[in-house]
């Protein structure tokens, strides 16, 4: 076996995972297991874009006004069928996602929001993602409007030739104004989600990107490297240009923390550093979560299901009437508990007696010995109650992470996009 290979096998056994993953064309039994929920999160998926990214493996298609509005009233009649489950109990988290959200700012969103907040018990901001295009004057009036207070947008670069690489559709001086023209509208928080490790970049210039979002006044900056997702248009686009291995991605990241710590931004994730003071921009952010539109994932304690990817067929399925559940997987105990410790730890800090609260056990008699070992490496610290991520444990997660996520998100999401109904895929 190799040593790729034994990684993956050891993070699988803590994550509870014993042989294949195997997800199957089922809708579980969801009325039961929302009323055994206190307080979940929302993530409405918005699958257009006005052009497809080379590099992007999220779900989307191209933009068609006509069918826009068609999926804004099939996403209401989910909304419907989850509002009979849920009665009165409270949404804490809300977060759109994309594609490309803001292409349906005149074409639907509204209405859906408007829905969205009739019938569900609402206890939060909002989060939206955007593009730079799509961030006129009129059209930021249009998204304060919605109520959104925490806005997203990816400028991903700064300078043009890296701009050109990625097939973004606007010079790095439109993307600079179009953030210029969000800062200061009275947004609780303004993300910017840059790219580094691309094709021949340097070190110079991933100290620019990062010294020119501070100088433009943002209160995030979400920083990742370059992905390859096999079923993307990535790797024969950037087949000329220069890769970088995991270290030189570590020193990419070093130079931006030290440009943000510098600045009077906290890491507040994985990825992201936000302003000291600021709330943060952020996705989903309770354990347990709902996902509406078409490739929405859902997470409740002992379930993981998704909707088809097809956006003709989730709005077919709820025209009939029907939730668009295309997959599903039920989760063991200890698959929840490495789940939960997961995402708390990519936020980079937790508490112990959240994880008790939770499962109803000590923290350290399930983890404790793995604490001790991250400790001893220097990727984590031990506070006690909190257990707070260092930089080097932040790189480090992500490089893990890839060995077993990428791997099966490729196969997940390239044979959901391929197959609107799989009877089964195996991971």
């Amino acid at each position: 076996m190799s040593l790729q290979g034994a990684i993956r096998s050891q993070l699988k056994r803590l994550l509870g995972i014993s042989g294949d993953l195997v997800l199957e064309r089922r809708v579980p039994m969801l009325a039961c297991r929302l009323q055994d929920v206190d307080e979940l999160g929302l993530y409405l998926h918005i699958p257009f874009c006005r052009q497809i990214c080379p590099y992007c493996p999220y779900n989307k298609e191209l933009y068609h006004p006509e069918v826009a509005e068609r999926y804004a009233k099939a996403v209401m009649r989910e909304v419907d069928i989850y509002a009979a489950m849920l009665g009165n109990k409270p949404v804490t988290s809300f977060y759109i996602g994309g594609g490309t959200p803001t292409t349906m700012l005149h074409s639907g969103l509204p209405q859906i929001l408007e829905h969205i907040h009739r019938s569900l018990r609402m206890e939060c901001d909002v989060h939206m993602e955007s593009h730079p295009n799509d961030l006129s004057r009129e059209n930021i009036d249009a998204i304060l409007s919605l109520g959104v207070k925490h806005l997203s947008t990816g400028v991903e670069a700064v300078q043009d030739h890296h701009l050109r690489t990625l097939h973004r559709p606007y010079t790095a001086e439109e993307g600079r104004a179009a953030v210029e023209r969000v800062v200061g509208r009275g947004f609780r928080c303004v993300n910017v989600d840059i790219i580094f490790a691309l094709p021949n970049q340097t070190c110079e210039e991933v100290e620019e990107a990062g010294r020119t979002l501070v100088d433009l006044g943002v209160d995030q900056v979400a920083a990742y490297p370059i992905f390859t997702f096999p079923y993307t248009r990535w790797a024969q686009v950037s087949s000329n240009g220069k890769g970088f291995s995991h270290f030189q991605k570590r020193k990419m990241l070093r130079i931006l923390e030290t440009t943000f710590y510098d600045a009077g931004f906290e890491r507040t994730s994985v990825w992201a550093f936000t302003r000291a003071g600021v709330p943060k921009y952020c996705s989903v952010t309770v354990p347990l979560y709902i996902g509406l539109g078409a490739s929405g994932g859902s997470y409740l304690k002992d379930v993981f299901y998704l909707n088809t990817f097809n956006v003709q067929e989730y709005i077919r399925a709820l025209e009939d009437g029907r939730l668009p559940i295309a997959l599903s997987l039920d989760l063991s105990e200890t698959m929840q508990m490495a789940s939960w410790l997961y995402w708390r730890v990519y936020e980079t800090r937790f508490k112990k007696s959240d994880f008790h609260r939770r499962f109803g056990r000590a923290f350290d008699g399930v983890y404790g010995k793995y604490c001790k070992l991250l400790s001893w490496a220097g990727f984590l610290k031990d506070h006690g109650d909190q257990v707070v991520l260092t930089d080097s444990g932040a790189y480090w997660l992500h490089v893990l992470q890839d060995l077993l996520s990428i791997d099966y998100i490729s196969k997940l999401w390239g044979t959901s996009k391929q197959d609107p109904w799989p009877e089964r895929v195996v991971l």
